[in-house]
């Protein structure tokens, strides 16, 4: 059977049905991995093909996919920073864990194997998950090289693509479009999974902070990481979340989890009627239209394509700015750090970044990299500083400072000015803004395009859904192939089955994605 396009729910039905076993299906997207990663036009998304996978996938031959495993035979990529006890690497793309490997599985990959999934391999990435460096190009690291997007695969003079596969989630992205496996899990900590999914028009879930376990998930910053699903339908979105969200004593934010028995069962075609969407434009206020105030004018149509399905389809639109957007890394969440990214537009200049990020990141990494990773004398984000000014010729094309500014804290979250930055964060990102807006608005959903939404959900902790929603051309004032464009619904905590929903019914009525041109069936 055709496996480009095909969706887990298809998979699971031809399995089930003995019209395709899990070795066939394995070896069918390897094909497809050795014709357009390795060769034609060289995507890059694959980092690494697990050696274990068609020996994994022997094993489940004649396993059909059920209740208790409903992954059974399905080939699965996980983002490469996210822990594989297995012969794979686990290297967030950079040279100084190039033989890292994991002491045991995340509980993501646990939890994938237990639903009988087979784990084809490790996706690449953005180096660290982007946090490495300031202005590094999405989807590139100095050991996985430079993702491209196969809608246009195209690098420019200086190796970077002309139209961005998104980041820091690029592999994970870019393979799932491209039909190199059946769905990819990648991680988020402010708009990695959204951005990449709007780029190479996939559907993904960025949970509320909590309900996939990050336990085994190389660390940006605790108060936002998250994994999430890649995949090319809202229902195979919400069959890994069935499997992905779960309590885990080893990640204490699951603590609090709630969740339904089956996201599957709020997947319904009518699922716009009643559902009030806040639409965050009013352009009376053009101060405050930040969402959508600077669209082009391909996305702003787009918007509008998208608004009017909505409303067809029995939902209620209000249009209103959220106040607090302005306060959104504003005083005392961001610190500047200088930038010397020798490609960057703001070479030698002071940039800002948010501190709960910096701050954070040498606390969680240094407590990751001993506690998780073998085969490696990396130990504390100093260790990796001092490799890579060893090896600044590989390592360092795109610099390293942000981790230089991380490792001047302390590294135990006791800076007086970490704490206000976190409070700020939650009292405008939730206190004052989307609750105080979801509930002036008796919101169901908040709708942003594509990722510019993602700081603001992101730090609250809050869940979005992401759906294909159009293409665009054009990037940054110079012509391109057509790309596609996300729609993202935003709400509060634990409300992925309400987005769900409503993503399901929007997809279903307009069916907007279409596949990357010229990565046609392998023979």
């Amino acid at each position: 059977m055709p496996v480009e396009n095909a969706s887990i729910a298809e998979l699971q039905q031809a399995l089930a049905e003995g019209r395709i076993t899990a070795s066939a299906l394995t070896r069918a997207y390897l094909a497809r991995i050795e014709a357009y990663d390795r060769a034609g036009p060289r995507l890059n998304s694959v980092r690494e093909v697990n050696p274990e996978a068609l020996a994994l996938a022997a094993q489940l031959d004649g396993v059909k996919p059920s209740r208790e495993r409903p992954l059974a035979g399905i080939p699965i990529l996980v983002k490469d920073n996210i822990a594989s006890g297995d012969a794979q690497h686990t290297t967030a793309g950079s040279l100084a864990l190039a033989e890292a490997k994991a002491k045991r599985d995340a509980t993501v990959v646990a939890r994938l194997r237990d639903a009988g999934a087979v784990i084809l391999g490790k996706a690449n990435l953005t180096e660290f998950a982007n946090i490495l460096a300031i202005d590094m190009p999405a989807g590139y690291s100095s050991l996985g090289g430079q993702v491209r997007n196969p809608y246009a695969p195209v690098l420019d003079e200086k190796g970077v693509p002309v139209v961005p596969p998104g980041g820091s989630s690029s592999g994970s992205a870019v393979a799932v479009a491209a039909g190199l496996a059946a769905a990819a899990i990648g991680t988020e900590t402010s708009g990695s999974l959204l951005n990449p999914a709007s780029q190479n028009g996939v559907v993904t879930v960025k949970p509320t902070v909590g309900l996939i376990s990050r336990a085994g998930i190389l660390p940006i910053a605790h108060s936002q990481d998250t994994a999430g699903p890649l995949t090319r339908t809202v229902r195979d979105a919400a069959i890994l979340l069935n499997v992905l969200a779960a309590m885990d004593p080893q990640d204490p934010a699951t603590a609090e989890l709630q969740r339904p028995a089956d996201y599957t069962s709020f997947l319904d075609a009518d699922g716009l009627k009643g559902a009030r969407i806040g639409v965050p434009s009013d352009p009376s206020d053009p101060g405050s239209d930040v969402y959508y105030g600077q669209l082009g004018p391909r996305p702003t149509a787009i918007m509008g394509e998208v608004i009017a399905a909505l409303e067809a389809g029995g939902a209620t639109i209000v249009r209103a700015n959220i106040p607090t957007e302005g306060w959104i890394g504003g005083p005392g969440t961001e610190m500047a750090i200088l930038n010397r990214n020798p490609e960057s537009k703001t070479h030698w200049q002071p940039v800002r970044r948010p501190i709960v990020f910096v701050y954070e990141l040498k606390h969680d990494l240094n407590a990751y990299l001993p506690e998780w990773l073998a085969g490696t004398e990396m130990r504390t984000i100093a260790d990796v500083i001092a490799f890579n000014e060893a090896h600044a010729d590989r390592a360092l094309r795109f610099g390293q400072d942000t981790f230089l500014a991380a490792e001047a804290t302390r590294g135990d979250l006791s800076e007086p000015e970490y704490a206000a930055a976190r409070a700020a964060d939650l009292r405008s990102s939730r206190t004052l803004g989307l609750d105080a807006y979801m509930d002036r608005h008796r919101l169901d959903a908040v709708l942003f395009p594509g990722a510019i939404g993602a700081a603001i959900a992101a730090k609250a902790g809050y869940p979005s859904v992401q759906v294909p929603a159009g293409f665009v051309s054009g990037f940054q004032g110079k012509p391109t192939p057509e790309y596609p464009l996300g729609a993202t619904f935003a709400g509060r905590a634990w409300s992925e089955a309400t987005l769900l929903r409503i993503a399901f019914a929007f997809e279903q009525a307009t069916k907007a994605r279409r596949p990357p041109p010229d990565l046609p069936p392998v023979q």
